[in-house]
């Protein structure tokens, strides 16, 4: 597409710049697609550090002819940063606040801002920025502006547009501009400007004062009392300004910017309008509904009840829920199977008076007909509904098969008022084509995301595509609405613009493109001569996949290709950790999209697609892209799609090894048990060795672990051996609440015994049978270094001795929460279909030791009176594998145990330690750094009176070698007060 000269020139051009510049395979297959269903190979990547850069890129696009195309978090759903020109990233580097003014309620910030990331730091203040998208912990105020978002809450806040105060931003020609609110004066001056700002005004002030146009607005743009209309460039909003109606309203171009995707100028400030916070009393009302004509009736009564917010899900999204790991615990509030859910919040100064607004509520939905359960949902819990809510379009993309619901239709809006009868023909559109949908949504400002269901890699359904889309968008029509509510047209639905506003106004958005951007460098392709919406698909029609053989199982996804392909690109990934959450660690620490989820999953779906190799693993691009990929599993739990990268990577390293051979390093760590039973028969030696600066340094250089790290040192005996010797002394004369058996894993069995020896003790001392029964080591070792054959026999040894063993009654309790995990997670996918039965039956019995704790305590066997009631405050640090399969809400409770013991659980994510990740030499940065960003500034603020407590072994060591400070094991604790030892 693009000349010799064109891509000479463009190697040339990062000299030029402060900020980066990408051509490689890799970094273009990651910025080639967004949360839409379309891919096209940008040329190249440039993440600009300033306005310089910005102007730099503006020149070489006139002068060699590539666009350029705006790219924040990259999560836009019409495919808006999708194109084969240069993707400008300005989620790196320009991300500041510049300035707040808290007394006129103001702030200015660079298009790289992340929303929430704003609101928590306008909180204090008592101000937030109204609009509030799904994609709030990671999308960026540039993308907000570009598209016009709106959010849940829009009934009460309105857009992004009703709030954008004045835009900095750079012309076509190079030129700076600033857009605000003009008087009539200032507006008239800027018409006689000669340059290229003086034409934009010249322009607009001979169109908008044309009373035929006038006319043709009026009539062709949706109804003026739906807030969310967002097809086309806003020059409805221009029209109603005083200079061209009678009004008080001031003309301001950022109206227009806003929505304009980017096609108009390169925006470089943003000055935004903030809202005080809502009222400190908030409540929900979730009114489960049998079916959904029921919901959309009571959508317009429960209007008349004043909510801040009515959201809408359907049966589809909240069975989907139940298969995402974060998703399942926010159910709490859901009774039985409603077809679908109308989620109404209210706000007050008063619990009291949402009480009585809630009752009134209830009462005339039940006069009425409409739901069958109302509870109401107050404080923090709120949040947990609102974020099932928010995760609809992610779970989306766990259904199994290659038909999904698809991002087609997902934006349209029309009155409230409207809304019922237009889903009656909504529906039977549908039946006409004999499709399913998925609805949810903005319910209360009648916008609602339709989802039908289609194979886009079927030629059939394809054709379907762009049919729904022109049937829909004759009934948006019908009914006076918006085929873009907050989502844009980007290159999905810019075709149907004349359809819906007709040929004359869309006529005038090509002449407005064509007089800001003549050369046509800004985003071209969106909203304007846009090609077909149904070309460039991520998705190939009617092309033959790979069958790609795995050791891992794969079948619930029918495949490991299709498990990648499950990552719709909406970016949950990119949360910092000043916003929190575990997923992704890499990211948190490096701010690179390359290690993101996202990331890792588009480059695995690429390679594997398009590999003619007979290994179609073989590909260094996969395996750098997973290199950094700590393995914490936080995306098997917080990624809504489900993709577990940890798996992934696994199964790709033990390829990539089949292809390269295993190093030295990655074997080593594998079978470090074996290492460490060598070690065991001369215990003294070994710690010698690995402590001793000359050998413990070569020892590390040899072997390319990071000289700063400590080698873990081995006990003087092993834990087997210490509970053989210990069950030949024991009297069972206060054994009386059943057995339990003790899982030895490797980690406790050699290096942290003494913390093996205090839970087999304190599970005595607490009345319980320890047993420890034949089994192998858990295999950690070598699913972290990607030796899952390794890894498989183990698993299938360990269900085999173990199957008929353990029980609910007699259950199996690990330590180590790495090792009694693989139980309940990568067991179940190693060991075979034959297996597989029993491996479940089993994972259900294996427990956490806090887990059984919490159990004992639950069933009254254990109680405070056991233990101490002297003061102790605990800070704890949970270990990430126990976060993202089960929870640390145990390992709190059992610490708090003891009545007056306390404890407050660290808002960290991964340690950065992962196993041997941060031994290994070129990673111990990033380890260090995962750590740096709150854990470490966590434990070194923490007063040496309360105690640091941290279940996983390898955080122990991480937060010794990071702070100077010791963790305890949560079982030395509670060990520790017990009364009587």
């Amino acid at each position: 597409m693009y000349s010799d000269s064109q891509l000479q020139a463009i190697q040339k051009l990062k000299q030029q710049l402060e900020g980066e510049l990408f051509t490689d395979k890799a970094s273009l297959v990651l910025y080639a697609t967004d949360a839409s269903a379309y891919r096209e190979l940008p040329i190249a990547i440039v993440r600009p550090k300033n306005i310089q850069d910005i102007k730099v890129l503006i020149a070489f696009a006139q002068e060699y002819k590539v666009p350029l195309i705006p790219r924040a978090a990259g999560t836009s759903l019409a495919g808006q940063v999708v194109g084969t020109g240069i993707v400008v990233d300005i989620s790196r580097y320009m991300t500041n606040i510049l300035e707040i003014n808290k007394e006129e309620r103001w702030v200015r910030v660079q298009p790289g801002v992340i929303l929430d990331e704003l609101n928590k730091i306008l909180e204090p203040m008592g101000l937030f920025f109204g609009p509030e998208t799904s994609t709030s912990n990671r999308c960026m105020i540039g993308g907000m502006v570009g598209n016009n978002s709106c959010g849940s809450h829009s009934l009460v806040y309105g857009s992004t547009r009703d709030h954008v105060l004045a835009v900095q931003a750079i012309l076509s020609d190079g030129s700076e501009v600033e857009f605000s609110a003009l008087s009539k004066d200032q507006y008239i001056d800027k018409c006689k400007k000669e340059d290229l700002e003086g034409k934009i005004y010249q322009q607009i002030d001979n169109i908008l004062k044309d009373s035929e146009i006038q006319k043709e607005i009026r009539e062709q743009f949706p109804d003026p009392d739906l807030r969310r209309r967002n097809t086309g460039y806003a020059i409805d909003y221009l029209l109603e300004t005083n200079i061209f109606t009678e009004t008080e309203s001031p003309f301001n171009f950022c109206n227009l910017i806003t929505g304009s995707e980017g096609t108009l100028c390169f925006m470089t400030e943003i000055k935004l309008n903030l809202v005080p916070l809502p009222p400190k009393e908030n409540m929900l009302v979730a009114i489960h509904h049998k079916t959904l004509k029921e919901a959309f009736k009571a959508n317009l009564v429960a209007l008349k009840y004043h909510p801040v917010a009515v959201e809408l899900m359907d049966h589809i999204i909240i069975e989907q829920t139940l298969n995402n790991i974060t998703q399942r615990k926010n159910r709490f509030f859901i009774e039985g199977s409603p077809e679908a859910l109308l989620l109404v919040e209210f706000a007050s100064e008063s619990r009291q008076a949402l009480d009585d607004t809630a009752e009134l509520l209830e009462a005339e939905m039940r006069t009425e007909g409409y739901g069958y359960h109302f509870p109401r949902i107050y404080g923090k819990d709120i949040s947990k509904v609102w974020a099932l809510r928010k995760a609809g379009l992610g779970v989306l993309s766990n259904i199994p098969g290659d038909a999904k619901p698809v991002a087609v239709i997902e934006d349209t809006a029309v009155s409230s008022k409207y809304l019922p009868d237009y889903i009656d023909d909504f529906m039977m559109m549908l039946e006409k084509y004999h499709l399913n949908c998925v609805y949810y949504g903005h319910s209360a400002t009648g916008e609602l995301h339709l989802r039908p269901v289609l194979n886009l890699k079927a030629p059939a359904d394809l054709k379907l595509f762009r049919s729904v889309a022109f049937e829909t968008a004759k009934l948006v029509k019908k009914h006076k609405g918006s085929l873009s509510g907050e989502h844009g047209d980007g290159r999905l639905r810019g075709e149907f613009i004349p359809l819906m506003l007709g040929d004359k106004i869309y006529q005038l958005f090509r002449e407005i493109k064509q007089n800001w951007d003549p050369s046509g460098i800004f985003n071209p392709g969106k909203i304007t001569d846009t090609p077909p919406m149904d070309s460039s698909l991520r998705y190939e029609p009617g092309r033959k996949e790979p069958v790609i053989d795995t050791i891992f199982d794969f079948s619930s996804t029918q495949g490991i290709l299709k498990a990648a392909e499950q990552c719709n690109g909406s970016g949950d990934c990119r949360r910092t950790s000043f916003i929190g959450g575990l997923m992704c660690p890499s990211y948190q620490a490096s701010m690179e999209e390359s290690t993101t989820t996202r990331a890792r999953a588009n480059i695995l779906r690429e390679f594997l697609t398009h590999s003619t190799k007979k290994n179609p693993f073989d590909h260094k691009e996969i395996y750098d892209s997973m290199d950094l990929c700590l393995s914490c599993k936080g995306c098997k739990s917080e990624c809504p799609s489900n993709v577990d990268i940890t798996k992934y990577k696994a199964e790709f390293m033990q390829h990539w090894y089949d292809e390269h051979g295993v190093p030295m390093r990655s074997l080593l760590i594998a079978h470090i048990s074996k290492i460490n039973w060598l070690g065991s028969l001369v215990p003294a030696i070994f710690n010698f060795t690995i402590t001793n600066s000359f050998t413990s340094n070569l020892l590390k250089k040899i072997l390319g672990f990071a000289p700063q790290r400590s080698i873990p040192k081995l006990y003087r005996m092993t834990l087997k051996r210490w509970i053989r010797k210990e069950e030949r002394k024991t009297t069972n004369g206060a054994i009386n609440k059943g057995t339990v058996y003790l899982f030895v894993d490797e980690f406790t069995n050699y290096n942290d015994t003494e913390i093996g020896i205090r839970a087999y003790q304190l599970l005595t001392k607490l009345g319980y049978n320890v047993l420890v029964t034949d089994h192998g080591e858990s295999g950690r070792t070598y699913l972290s270094k990607g030796l899952i054959r390794n890894a498989k026999k183990i698993a299938i040894q360990n269900v085999m001795k173990l199957k008929d063993i353990i029980t609910p009654e007699s259950p199996f309790i690990g330590i180590e929460p790495s090792g009694i995990l693989c139980f309940r997670d990568e067991y179940i996918e190693l060991v075979g279909a034959d297996l597989k039965a029993d491996a479940v039956k089993l994972s259900k019995s294996c427990y956490l030791f806090d887990e059984f704790i919490v159990k004992e305590i639950e069933k009254g066997n254990i109680n405070q009176e056991q233990f101490t009631d002297k003061k102790q405050h605990i800070r704890l640090h949970g270990h990430c594998h126990q976060k993202a399969l089960a929870t640390t809400a145990s390992t709190a409770r059992m610490l708090t145990l003891p009545q007056n013991y306390t404890v407050d659980e660290l808002k960290t994510g991964c340690c950065g330690m992962a196993g041997a990740f941060g031994y290994e030499k070129e990673h111990y940065s990033l380890s260090m750094k995962v750590g740096g960003l709150k854990l470490f500034p966590e434990v070194k603020n923490t007063p040496d009176d309360v105690l640091i407590s941290a279940p996983g072994t390898s955080c122990r060591h991480q937060i010794k070698d990071g702070t100077g400070k010791r963790a305890y094991h949560p079982i030395e604790i509670l060990y520790d007060a017990l009364k009587t030892k």
